[in-house]
C-alpha cells in the first residue's frame, strides 16, 4: 500500500457538506485539505449540471442505488439514490431549498445538540453561497397554481408568496429552489463552492476516484484513511489535523464500523475486529416517508417548470404542533412505478399529489454484514414501526386531504377519476394497507450518526461532530441529525457544513492556545 500526505484535513466524500468543508477550511493558506471522492467531477456530467433533468440522475451511471431489507409494514421495493460524483446528492435532487425552522433546532438542543439553537444557527443560511429563488413566472406552469389555490380553499392555509424570509407552519406556494432560472443550473454544493478552486488553490487537493474503505486508527487516533482507487491501487492518506467523513447518512456509518467503530455486535457477525464499542453508529435511521395518490386528467400539463416539483402544500393535524407535519408536493410527473404494481400501467394523461410525513416517529438502521467493503450496506428503514401508529395515521389524514384538495375547484376541473388508491378504497384500514405498501422514500436519510448529550448512549458525537472515543475524527453530514428536519434538508445540511467548519477553526485555535 502506498501512502500519501499528510495533509491538516482529510475529508472523505466530496458531496453536499464536502464541497463546502473543503472550499471553507482552505481559505486559510496556512493549512492543508485533502478531499476524498469516490467518483469523478461532475464538471462533465450535463445532467448534474441542468436542474430539469434531476430523474436522469436518480437510479443512473453515478448512483449507488442501495436497496433496503424488507419492510414488515412499508415498501420492501425502495431503491435508495446516493451519488458517486462530486457534488454528492446536490447534483441529483430538487434542491427544494427550507432554512430550518427554528422549532426543529428547538428539538436538536432538547436531544443534546448545545449550541445548534436558532440563534446561532440561522445566521448561517445567509452565509451560504448557493443562489436560491423563488421560482418566476417564466417558469411557473398555471396547472400547479390551480392545486395550490385549490389547496387555499379546501384545507384553509394562508397562501405563501415566500417562504424562507419569515415564520411558518402552513401554507400552499411556489417553493423556494436553489438553481440560476435564467440558465436552469442547479446549486449544487460543487458548483456553488468548489469549480472556482479547483487548480487555484495550492493547499486545496481534490483527489477523484477513490473508495475509502478505512480510517486508520492510532493510540485511539485517527491517523489516516485507506483508499482504493478507481484503477485498484491501496493507498493510505495520511492526516495531521482531522479526519472529517462526509460520506453521507448511509456510507459514514458503513465506513465507522467498517473501521471497528460500531455496535460491537454488529463488528463480530460481520467478522471485523471492535476497535469502538459504539452502538449508535447506524442507529436513528430518519426519512420522510412519501404517499401517493393519482388521478387521470383530461389533458396533458405542459413542461413548463424549473424542476418539475416546483410547488406544494403544507398543514398541521395537531393545532399544538409547532412545525408542518404533512408536506404535499405537486408534481408535474408522476413517479408511479410503486402504484403500477397494483393497478397496471397507469393513464397517459395522469396527476397526482405525494404527501410526505414531516416528522416520523419510526426508526430504522444501517449496518455491515461482511468487512469486504465492496459488499453492500444493509439498510432497514423500519418504516411504520412506530408503536403509536402516529406515521400511519398521518398518512392516511395527508391522502384523505389530498382528496379534498382534488375535489375542489379549480383542481377538480383537471381530473376524470382517481386510479390510485383508486375511489373504491374508503376504509383506513384499506388505505394504509395500499399506502404502505407503496409509499416512496424522498431520499432524505439522515440520523445515523447523531449529536447529543453525554448522557445519551445513542450519541455518536458530541455537540461539536467530534466522534466519541476517537481523537481526531468527526462526521459532518445529514449522519449528525438528531432528529428528521420537518421539510426537505439540503439547506439544513449546507449550514451544518458551514458551522462545522467554525467549530473545526476554533477547536484548533483552542487546542494550540490561540482561541
Amino acid at each position: 500500500m502506498s501512502e500519501q500526505g499528510p495533509w491538516d484535513y482529510v475529508i472523505v466524500g466530496g458531496g453536499t457538506a464536502g464541497c463546502i468543508l473543503a472550499a471553507r477550511l482552505s481559505e486559510d493558506p496556512t493549512v492543508t485539505v485533502a478531499v476524498l471522492e469516490w467518483g469523478p467531477s461532475d464538471q462533465n456530467v450535463l445532467a448534474a449540471g441542468q436542474i430539469r433533468r434531476w430523474a436522469e440522475m436518480v437510479e443512473g451511471e453515478h448512483d449507488l442505488d442501495y436497496r433496503s431489507v424488507p419492510q414488515a409494514r412499508g415498501n420492501s421495493h425502495i431503491r435508495q439514490t446516493r451519488m458517486r460524483l462530486l457534488g454528492g446528492c446536490s447534483t441529483a435532487n430538487t434542491m427544494i431549498s427550507w432554512k430550518p425552522l427554528a422549532a426543529d433546532l428547538a428539538e436538536w438542543v432538547v436531544h443534546g445538540a448545545a449550541g445548534w439553537d436558532a440563534e446561532t444557527i440561522l445566521p448561517y443560511f445567509d452565509r451560504l453561497a448557493t443562489p436560491i429563488t423563488v421560482i418566476p413566472a417564466s417558469d411557473r406552469n398555471p396547472y400547479l397554481q390551480d392545486v395550490i389555490d385549490s389547496a387555499i380553499t379546501a384545507l384553509g392555509v394562508p397562501h405563501q408568496q415566500s417562504w424562507n424570509d419569515h415564520d411558518f407552519v402552513e401554507g400552499a406556494g411556489y417553493f423556494e429552489i436553489g438553481y440560476t432560472p435564467e440558465s436552469n443550473l442547479r446549486s449544487s454544493t460543487s458548483r456553488s463552492y468548489l469549480h472556482d478552486l479547483l487548480g487555484t488553490r495550492p493547499n486545496l487537493t481534490v483527489l477523484l476516484g477513490q473508495r475509502a474503505t478505512r480510517i486508520e486508527l492510532t493510540d485511539g487516533r485517527a491517523t489516516a484513511v485507506q483508499a482504493t482507487s478507481a484503477g485498484g491501487q491501496s493507498v493510505s492518506f495520511a492526516c495531521g489535523r482531522e479526519i472529517i467523513l462526509s460520506a453521507g447518512a448511509i456510507d459514514s456509518p458503513r465506513l465507522l464500523q467498517l473501521s471497528g467503530i460500531g455496535p460491537a455486535a454488529v463488528l463480530v457477525e460481520a467478522g471485523i475486529p471492535v476497535a469502538v464499542d459504539l452502538p449508535g453508529v447506524g442507529a436513528n435511521l430518519q426519512d420522510h416517508p412519501e404517499g401517493l395518490i393519482i388521478w387521470e386528467s383530461r389533458a396533458p400539463l405542459g413542461p413548463q417548470s424549473a424542476t418539475g416539483w416546483d410547488a406544494g402544500f403544507l398543514v398541521k393535524v395537531d393545532p399544538d404542533s409547532p412545525v408542518p407535519e404533512i408536506s404535499t408536493h405537486i408534481p408535474l410527473e408522476t413517479w408511479g412505478v410503486h402504484a403500477e404494481r397494483f393497478t397496471g400501467p397507469l393513464p397517459v394523461n395522469n396527476v397526482s399529489l405525494t404527501p410526505n410525513i414531516c416528522k416520523p416517529h419510526s426508526r430504522g438502521t444501517v449496518w455491515v454484514t461482511s468487512a469486504d467493503p465492496t459488499t453492500p450496506p444493509s439498510i432497514d428503514y423500519g418504516y411504520f414501526t412506530d408503536r403509536a401508529g402516529h406515521d400511519e395515521r398521518l398518512l392516511v389524514t395527508a391522502i384523505r386531504n389530498a382528496r379534498r384538495v382534488a375535489a375542489t375547484a379549480p383542481m377538480s376541473e383537471h381530473l376524470l377519476r382517481e386510479v390510485f388508491p383508486g375511489e373504491t378504497v374508503i376504509t383506513d384500514e384499506d388505505l394504509s394497507a395500499i399506502l404502505r405498501a407503496t409509499h416512496q422514500t424522498v431520499y432524505h436519510v439522515c440520523g445515523t450518526c447523531m449529536m447529543g448529550s453525554d448522557t445519551n448512549p445513542a450519541a455518536v458525537l458530541d455537540h461539536r461532530l467530534r466522534l466519541r472515543g476517537v481523537e481526531g475524527l468527526r462526521v459532518v453530514d445529514a449522519s449528525v441529525f438528531p432528529t428528521i428536519p420537518s421539510l426537505n434538508p439540503v439547506v439544513t445540511v449546507m449550514i451544518v457544513a458551514e458551522r462545522a467548519a467554525d467549530l473545526i477553526r476554533e477547536d484548533h485555535l483552542r487546542d494550540t492556545g490561540r482561541f
